[in-house]
């Protein structure tokens, strides 16, 4: 009978998903059960991550063989140190914790398919002397937060194609595509417009696929796979007719995330809409989607349109029955006073309104003017938090906001963190009644007297005619 009974290792979970990412720390237990007094020579624990590639090629009477290895890091940690003296233990359960810090940098996620495969791994060894090695081996699902430019991924996309009939058929058919975003997570579901103008006289018939495509390198060859995630047909188009076609598509559960940033391995995504049309070449349009981490993909806290106004405006929904500002494209400041500006102008507008200062603070400013600051540079970079690259709908004269609901912009930037710790988003501010507007504003010139002395007497002023001499004839 042996003596070592079992030997496991566990890890403990970061979030709600179970995953790690670069710059994580994964902390667990091995547990090693013993049914008798047993000398160890060394106990120890590892973390790594490797990818994998590997396939064959035949041809002719000779078979060619590809494969490539890729390491990202492999870190040791010993829980019983290596002696010249073994160490002897007692029977029972012995429970040792480790821990490891991922390293920080770019790191494609977790992924098997048919020829490859990049794998995240714990894995403890515990060797005795003229025993054989006991080891045991625990996956972990790592997922990849290295994607640049994210906040792009929120912008929708368009595409259009035509085409000129050929022999079988007469006219021409038109198609304009809208997809409403690049970036999706599982379990989301990304929707399609597509405007078709069948001037011809045949029959087509719209059709949507998401097409997952793989592909392996080794030794400077490459294998392809493609594989058709989800496919929706649509109805007929008769010729001569125009029609809208609207299509959801959801993501599954589970679908591996894009990979770009591997050498061997990539994995991507693209939509294809495309007429099926008889005896014909079939006009398509197509856009490359990205599969984010559910923990990174756009949303509202990311910045995405939630509904008519610009991601990321300042005040959010509000309580005004005026459109929300964007960012200012005019010479006065946008949300909140004494924010720094580039006109040359005093942001004198907020100080004549009777609503708050700062769309961000419990204060309100009703005559004083804030500071002017030298401008740094010729474009207005709006308020923290706000890319003006992705705003619209802008006025020139903004209207000053309640407190948002929201608490402000969002919290969030552009560059994401490697870290998977999500930071809550801020309190929403203490709702302050309107106050009273200002009876009139300050002026510098004193044009009328403002005194609270009673006006002089009509009759001072104007003296009736009644009691006036008249000149004697």
């Amino acid at each position: 009978m042996s003596a070592i009974k079992s030997l496991t290792v566990t890890y403990d979970a970061l979030n709600e998903y179970g995953t790690f990412s670069e710059g994580d720390t994964v902390t667990g237990k091995v547990i090693l059960a013993l049914s008798k007094e047993t000398a160890i020579e060394s106990l120890f624990v590892k973390a790594k991550g490797d990818a994998d590639v590997h396939w064959t090629k035949r041809n002719g009477d000779r078979t060619y063989t590809y494969s490539a290895h890729n390491r990202y890091f492999k870190l040791k940690q010993f829980l019983i140190p290596e002696n010249t003296k073994d160490t002897v233990l007692p029977q029972g359960t012995h429970v040792y914790e480790f821990h490891f810090n991922i390293p920080p940098g770019s790191m494609p996620a977790s992924f098997k398919g048919s020829h490859g495969k990049i794998v995240y791994k714990l894995e403890a060894k515990l060797s005795r002397s003229w025993r054989m090695d006991h080891t045991v081996e625990k996956e972990i699902h790592f997922v990849s937060k290295s994607f640049p430019n994210l906040q792009s991924l929120m912008s929708h996309q368009a595409g259009s194609t035509n085409k000129e009939m050929g022999f079988f058929s007469k006219g021409n058919v038109h198609m304009d595509v809208m997809l409403d975003g690049r970036a999706y997570a599982p379990g989301k579901t990304m929707s399609i417009v597509a405007k078709i103008n069948n001037s011809s006289s045949s029959e087509m018939t719209p059709k949507f696929s998401l097409i997952q495509d793989v592909v392996y390198r080794a030794n400077g060859n490459t294998k392809h796979e493609g594989n058709v995630i989800h496919k929706v047909v649509d109805h007929c188009i008769k010729p001569q007719t125009q029609k809208e076609v609207t299509v959801a598509i959801n993501i599954p559960c589970g679908l591996m995330q894009t990979i770009q940033n591997c050498d061997i391995i990539s994995v991507e995504y693209h939509l294809k809409v495309y007429l099926d049309i008889s005896f014909a070449s079939d006009p398509e349009v197509m856009f490359p989607v990205i599969i984010l981490p559910p923990d990174l993909a756009p949303g509202p806290h990311h910045g995405l349109v939630a509904g008519p106004y610009p991601a990321g405006a300042v005040g959010g929904p509000s309580y005004s029955d005026f459109p929300p500002p964007a960012v200012s494209m005019g010479p006065y400041p946008v949300g909140a006073v004494g924010y720094p500006t580039n006109s040359a102008f005093p942001p004198t507008a907020i100080s004549m309104s009777p609503y708050p200062a700062s769309a961000h603070s419990g204060s309100y400013e009703y005559l004083a003017p804030p500071p002017v600051y030298p401008y740094t540079s010729s474009v207005n970079t709006g308020p923290p938090g706000v890319n003006p690259a992705h705003m619209s709908g802008c006025y020139s004269n903004p209207v000053p906001q309640l407190p948002s609901p929201y608490g402000g912009p969002s919290p969030f930037s552009s560059s994401s963190s490697s870290s998977s710790v999500l930071h809550p988003p801020p309190t929403a501010q203490t709702f302050h009644p309107r106050p009273c507007a200002p009876s009139a504003p300050m002026m510098n010139t004193d044009f009328l007297s403002q005194s609270e002395e009673a006006p002089p007497a009509y009759s001072i002023l104007f003296p009736s005619s009644a009691t006036e001499k008249s000149d004697p004839k």
